[in-house]
């Protein structure tokens, strides 16, 4: 995975981030933030989770939730294709996937804040990246669930983990 392999590169002290696409739309998150980018796989129901989260994942026997993004934006939704991926990232409180339709790469950029005009009603949203072939909006993990679906979140997934060890 590039992002593991790319972590050990040096770097001029300038931000990396990994670059993802979604329908046109390109997106990062904070390399340090990423752990790995993997091929889509099934994904298991996830009754009573929040608005947004598609269901669960194993990842290396741990059960990470999987965020559809493209319900987040307000996107059309479509189903899981082979030929999305899964970015497997880490909040400070929790490893989550989300879905995206290709990781694009590592890019190294400064960010600027994300005005207004360019993310109403877009919490996640925490600036943005000029490069040379256009804009890349920057997601802030941590703002992705509110307290309330953050604790409704735990109990969807103990309850998984309940299911499991059955």
């Amino acid at each position: 995975m590039f992002a593991a392999r790319l972590r050990s590169c040096p770097t001029n002290n300038v931000p990396r981030w990994v670059t993802f696409a979604i329908d046109a739309r390109r997106f990062a998150l904070p390399l340090e933030s990423v752990l790995r980018v993997v091929r889509a796989a099934e994904i298991t129901p996830l009754p009573l989770a929040p608005e947004g989260v598609a269901g669960a994942l194993d990842v290396g026997g741990r059960i990470v939730p999987v965020f559809d993004l493209r319900r987040r934006l307000q996107l059309a939704e479509r189903g899981l294709k082979l030929s999305d991926q899964f970015v497997i990232a880490q909040t400070p409180r929790r490893t989550l996937a989300l879905v995206v339709d290709a990781a694009l790469g590592l890019v190294e950029a400064a960010p600027a804040d994300a005005p207004d005009a360019l993310s109403p009603g877009i919490p996640t949203l925490r600036g943005i990246l000029s490069l040379p072939d256009g804009l890349v909006l920057i997601h802030d993990l941590e703002a992705f669930l509110s307290p309330e679906e953050e604790v409704a979140l735990d109990a969807a997934l103990r309850a998984l983990e309940g299911q499991r060890a059955r």
